[in-house]
């Protein structure tokens, strides 16, 4: 049992030379924490996280935020290959938070661009459908794109923060799972565990007020900050490239036909698309989104796959191949799942949205003006408390609700309102120029001059807009709910230029792009922003790391989706990219009011059962997850009200994203994250009944022990990180990581002094004193985190090899699935 430090010089805290531990709490000063090693580590995690993503956004359309994985691999890296810093400090908290934020803007790069959905349909536009040939843009046209979409989420997320993070003090539940982890990698507390206002920089004694965390009984700290942890780590990182690697060569490793024996003279492999694919990366996959989504999302290939698509072909709806995207069941299987996503997402939206009112947007707009009113104005009145970013020094009701919103940053580890503005009005004007340049060539079909290949310059200024409208909804869903529903966004974006540019195909899928990458931007860097007000991280340092990465990010995507364009066909076998479908089909029907036979009655009939599923999810798990974060910080706090039946029953209704992703995708990828899912499931219980010394379903938690993972990665390559992610969103983590710090209530509520006085203590000291026993599935994410880089860096030795013109050395066994055969 630790102990609160008492003052300088007393016999808990005695004075002289700090140590590691403490010169770790002391007062960071602007730019401590944005170190070089901290910085170029993040930059190295984040390009393989971007190939990574790349590979499997355009695989299967789904991709990961990966913060936890990245502040992990940072941890390790910075702990066993030793980088002293130029002030010779240990590898800090604070660095920690900008590295992990440096590596998601890089990693995220390739979701945010556009590479793995709008990139891909533009390659599949045609002049009969869509008034445009195919649109492949040259190494400087995907540049210029990148560029034009890479900052102004990054702008839009800074006067967020004051309202979101400070004043509201909504979760963020990825954020402060990664903040949390952070918090027992470095043995060391929050700097605001409440979730609440930082203290005052300046203030010395802010640090030796705070408890040390203690050593967890369960282990699982040490089995993440020790080697052993992190040999787990390298094993199953190489394990999962020497797989992929040997996949290559045998590509029926990555394609058994195991269900041919069981559904002999059906060519289930060839014709259906039933193999199984024992992908290590998938399998981590499925470890870290939980098993309740990848449930959901064998569900939604069982229905599409063993269902939907026979029906569709021996009736004739689809009467090719039914693994063609044009004239097969996969390509009718698209629309069925476009409208369940565009569905729960958006009505699920738009139920948060009336749940919480327009109050929020109206004081957000407000703010907004009252921070164009003030830039340039020479203010130097000096307050006893150091505004927030958007404070106007309103007085009265104005002022006291600033007053809420207390910013103890000081200015100059903030980033400034003149950064700001000026930084949304030239990433714009950015943008503007460059996607007037990328497609200024008129696409257009011969003959058919009416239908320009871009939107007009007003035309991407009213996408920014509506981008920035957007951001603030996707933001507070994510804060709510930790899923950003960007491919809702998105759609919304079409539809409105479905209205603005009736018949532009092109001008749609572009403003499309353009939302969910000001959603996409927006809402990391404000999940990035939760974690380094937890660990005390400088907010304008964290800014800085995300421009640098996401400038890197661009260079490391272009590359990375040009060596791919090269090597394989895209979309192709091997890699679909099913995401650009999504977006292509929309905006076909958007702008020429196309369906396949008899889609539109399974459209309905889906998107009405997932309307109502996502408004009832959605609303459950905010109110779920505000129940648990009662003080809007850190740590969730039980409370001893039970959870409404309908809240129960919500959480185990199937995702709609996750079940749209298993039509969209054959069903190798889902049974693969099934697997995943089920390994992450029965560790957890199997520790958990370790620990606890009695069955699962005795513990404390029994209730809700199934579903513990019930928070998904809203990552879908089209629907964002979230969502992915997200990712990863720390479906093992998220409703376990604060929960057990009351092992010996039991014992205390016997009576007598010294129970008194433990009651005291517990009530006293931050929750995060609490935090570290309830890791126990750190162990299996580092696992899983392996299993899934593995797979990202042997791509990038695949590409090589293709590139080179290496082929399979057998295709012996293969019956579909076997690209390379």
């Amino acid at each position: 049992m630790s102990h609160l430090h008492g003052p300088l010089g007393s016999r808990e805290h005695p004075a002289g030379p700090s140590s590691d531990r403490d010169r770790d709490l002391e007062p960071a000063r602007p730019d401590d924490d944005f170190t070089a090693r901290a910085v170029v580590t993040g930059l190295l995690i984040g390009c393989l996280v971007a190939f990574t993503n790349l590979s499997l956004g355009l695989q299967s359309g789904w991709t990961s935020m990966m913060s936890l994985q990245s502040a992990l691999l940072g941890f390790g890296i910075l702990k066993f290959i030793r980088m002293p810093s130029l002030k010779n400090r240990p590898f800090s908290p604070q660095e920690n938070a900008v590295l992990q934020a440096t590596a998601v803007a890089v990693g995220t790069m390739p979701l945010s661009a556009g590479f793995v959905g709008i990139i891909p349909a533009l390659n599949q536009l045609d002049p009969e459908q869509d008034g445009s040939g195919p649109i492949k843009l040259n190494t400087w046209q995907l540049l210029a794109w990148s560029f034009a979409l890479a900052y102004f989420g990054v702008f839009f997320a800074s006067p967020l923060r004051p309202a979101l993070i400070l004043k509201e003090k909504l979760p963020f539940p990825s954020g402060t799972a990664t903040a949390q982890l952070i918090s027992v990698l470095h043995d060391k507390p929050l700097a605001n565990p409440d979730g609440g206002p930082a203290p005052p920089a300046s203030s010395s004694s802010s640090a030796s007020a705070q408890p040390r965390v203690e050593r967890s009984s369960s282990g699982g700290q040490e089995e993440v900050g020790s080697k052993a942890g992190f040999q787990a780590l390298l094993w199953s990182f190489g394990g999962s490239a020497l797989f992929t690697l040997a996949s290559f060569f045998v590509p029926v490793l990555y394609a058994i036909p195991i269900f041919d024996p069981i559904c002999p003279g059906h060519n289930a492999a060839a014709m259906w698309g039933w193999w199984f694919t024992p992908s290590l990366s998938y399998i981590g996959q499925g470890i870290i989104m939980g098993l309740p989504t990848s449930l959901s999302m064998s569900l939604g290939a069982f229905v599409g796959w063993a269902i939907l698509s026979p029906i569709s072909y021996y009736t004739g709806w689809a009467p090719g191949d039914p693994l063609s995207g044009k004239d097969g069941s996969r390509g009718w299987l698209i629309w069925i799942a476009l409208a369940i996503m565009c569905s729960e997402s958006i009505l699920g939206l738009v139920a948060l949205f009336f749940a919480n009112g327009t109050e929020d947007i109206n004081k957000w707009l407000h703010k907004v003006s009252s921070l164009l009113a003030s830039v340039g104005k020479n203010s130097r009145r000096v307050r006893r408390q150091q505004p927030g970013i958007l404070d106007t020094g309103a007085e009265g009701d104005e002022g006291a609700e600033e007053e809420d919103t207390v910013e103890h940053e000081p200015p100059s580890r903030l980033t400034s309102k003149r950064t700001v503005l000026l930084g949304l009005l030239g990433s714009t004007i950015l943008a503007v120029i460059l996607i007037e340049l990328t497609f200024k060539r008129d696409s257009s079909a011969p003959g058919d001059t009416k239908r320009p290949a871009s939107p007009s310059p007003g035309s991407t200024i009213l996408a920014i807009l509506i981008a920035l409208v957007l951001s603030l909804l996707g933001a507070r869903a994510l804060g709510q709910t930790d899923l950003n529903p960007v491919s809702g966004l998105g759609k919304i974006s079409q539809l409105v230029f479905a209205l603005t540019s009736p018949g532009n195909v092109v001008a749609n899928l572009i403003a499309g792009g353009i939302s969910e990458a000001g959603a996409m931007a927006a809402g990391d860097m404000l999940q990035d922003y939760k974690t380094g007000h937890l660990v005390g991280s400088s907010p304008h340092s964290q800014f800085k790391g995300q421009l640098v990465g996401s400038t890197l990010g661009i260079f490391v995507s272009v590359f990375a989706y040009q060596l791919y364009a090269r090597t394989y066909e895209l979309p192709g076998p091997q890699f679909p990219a099913p995401s650009a479908g999504v977006w292509l089909n929309l905006a076909r029907l958007l702008n020429n009011g196309h369906l396949p036979p008899k889609s539109a009655v399974f459209m309905s009939v889906f998107a009405a059962i997932f309307a109502v599923t996502g408004i009832l999810r959605s609303v459950a798990r905010a109110r779920g997850i505000k129940r648990e974060f009662t003080s809007g910080g850190a740590a969730p706090q039980r409370t001893s009200s039970a959870k409404p039946s309908w809240e129960v029953f919500a959480a185990w209704m199937p995702s709609g994203i996750a079940f749209a992703v298993g039509i969209l995708n054959t069903p190798n990828f889902s049974l693969a994250r099934l697997v995943g899912g089920l390994i992450g499931y029965y560790y957890l219980r199997h520790v958990r009944q370790q620990r606890q010394g009695r069955a699962p379903d005795q513990g404390r938690y029994a209730n809700d022990d199934d579903t513990l993972a019930e928070g998904e990665d809203d990552g879908y390559a089209g629907t964002g990180t979230a969502g992915g992610t997200p990712d990863e969103r720390t479906g093992l983590l998220r409703r376990r990581a604060f929960a057990d710090g009351d092992e010996n209530e039991e014992e205390e509520e016997q009576g007598g002094p010294e129970a008194v006085t433990a009651r005291a203590r517990r009530t006293t000291r931050p929750r995060v004193q609490q935090a570290s026993p309830a890791f126990e599935g750190v162990f299996i994410i580092v696992v899983a985190s392996g299993l899934v880089l593995g797979e990202g860096a042997a791509s990038i030795i695949t590409l090589i090899l293709k590139q080179y013109g290496f082929q399979p050395l057998t295709c012996f066994g293969c019956r579909g699935g076997c690209s390379s055969c």
